[in-house]
């Protein structure tokens, strides 16, 4: 009898919604249409894609990641719905910039980022990342190749050393065979006497970018403009070397192994330096 009464009320309500009593059965059974299935099982992988990144690719790369499986448009879409966005960067730190450099070199990289070999062209720069200890400077020094950071340092100080750290350890790894172009600022630290004693005893030309004008240095600024997005704005830094430690990881472990970067056709700066090497090893 109870069972009678259910069933008699689910046609009236059928009746009432203008539906098929097979229809509303089925819907129990499957509750979620085909599409929003569909939708679920990607959104699951995008956020997965989107987890193995370490939470910092937009829709773009994750589309790329996923184009065998989830299309760009559908990847944008879903993306959107389950907030999985970029991130907004960073501001450089405030202040003054002033007093008069001690050796300029001129302009000669002149905004011409694309190179068509490795160790042709560096370009350096120096940012901060803040501790509760203070402050920690971080010296880059990355290759317009591939964009692959060679040689970096962190100290608490924004000393020429810090600079020069940088670049010993990219001369180091490197060990350019031929004159290199070493791109920066006018700070003090590259402007310095001993950077350019550097600089000649290791076979590298200066270049420098006009006075305030840090569109002349985009690549590095745009390094670390993902730095600070996609890992020191994540983070808490007690200690410095907690801070440098967080920056070993993003560079040796992340950035240079495994982010995609469009400027290499989507591989990472790692992986477009090897598929070079093979290139020019199969020969014409």
């Amino acid at each position: 009898m109870q069972a009678h009464r259910a069933e008699f009320g689910v046609r009236a309500m059928c009746r009432v919604l203008r539906i098929h009593v097979s229809g509303f059965y089925a819907w129990l059974k499957e509750p979620l249409s085909r599409r929003a299935q569909d939708d679920a099982r990607q959104t699951a992988l995008i956020r997965q894609a989107w987890s193995d990144s370490g939470k910092v690719y937009g829709y773009l790369k994750l589309a790329y990641d996923l184009r065998d499986q989830v299309s760009e448009n559908r990847v944008a879409r879903l993306a959107s719905l389950a907030g999985i966005i970029a991130q907004i960067g960073y501001k450089r730190r405030p202040g003054r910039y002033g007093g008069k450099p001690a050796v300029v070199a001129s302009n000669t990289l002149d905004r011409q980022f694309e190179v068509d070999a490795p160790d042709k062209v560096w370009v350096t720069d120096i940012t901060y990342i803040k501790t509760h200890e203070g402050w920690l400077y971080l010296a880059v020094v990355i290759d317009l190749f591939s964009r692959r950071v060679v040689g970096w340092s962190a100290q608490p100080r924004k000393a020429t050393d810090l600079a020069l750290q940088a670049l010993l350890a990219a001369v180091w790894r490197r060990k350019p065979k031929a004159k290199v172009m070493i791109h920066s600022d006018q700070g003090s630290q590259f402007t310095s006497r001993e950077w350019q004693r550097f600089l000649s005893q290791h076979n590298l030309d200066a270049s420098m970018s006009r006075r305030g004008n840090c569109h002349d240095n985009a690549v590095a600024e745009s390094f670390f403009q993902l730095l600070k997005r996609e890992r020191i704005r994540r983070r808490t830094y007690q200690t410095r070397e907690t801070a440098r430690q967080d920056v070993f990881d993003y560079i040796e472990m992340f950035y240079n192994p495994k982010r995609k970067h469009t400027n290499n056709g989507m591989l990472s700066p790692v992986d477009f330096e090897i598929r070079q090497q093979k290139l020019n090893e199969a020969g014409p």
